[in-house]
């Protein structure tokens, strides 16, 4: 299977400049978190450090492109249920939302849905506003959704005994 690198979406959060004070004075050195996915469900993040920013996006980038994981998604625009995540002081909530709503979501939050393809979601984050915090406690909520195929596998009934009726809103 070969691996298409055009199709994946990089989405770069942010930047730090590092500074480490040496004998003759500071050398600096830059640390990039990035964002990469494919917008069809597959996503990764990571962040990588080096001397200029250009080499530290692209250590960052092919680190995100190896830790990928697969998202469910319902419709393939939204969450199959609400999710809470949790990472150090930042916390996460997001809601699935209806058709049209869009992405209402602040800072890195924004950058990881539009790189995984949602499309209808509502995000609050509470705590601390740090990216780093942020996208690990996000990427803690959406690994603890599940689809409901997966649910009536386990449970070993059909998706419409799991999967509630939701009102269709005319």
């Amino acid at each position: 299977m070969s691996r298409e690198e055009t199709a994946y979406t990089e989405k770069l959060v942010a930047i730090n400049r590092v500074a480490k004070v040496v004998k003759g004075g500071k050398r600096f050195s830059f640390s990039a978190l990035i964002i990469v996915g494919d917008g069809k469900g597959r996503i990764g993040y990571a962040s990588g450090k080096a001397r200029e920013v250009a080499d530290a996006v692209k250590k960052a980038s092919e680190k995100a492109k190896r830790s990928m994981v697969r998202i469910p998604m319902r419709e393939g625009r939204t969450l199959h249920h609400d999710a809470f995540g949790k990472f150090g002081a930042g916390k996460v909530i997001l809601r699935s939302a209806v058709s049209g709503t869009g992405i209402i979501a602040g800072g890195a939050m924004r950058s990881v849905f539009e790189a995984l393809g949602i499309q209808d979601i509502v995000s609050k984050c509470i705590g601390t506003t740090n990216p780093h915090n942020m996208v690990r406690a996000t990427f803690d909520a959406l690994q603890s959704t599940v689809s409901p195929k997966y649910i009536a596998s386990k449970r070993n009934k059909r998706v419409g005994e799991v999967a509630s009726r939701r009102a269709s809103i005319k």
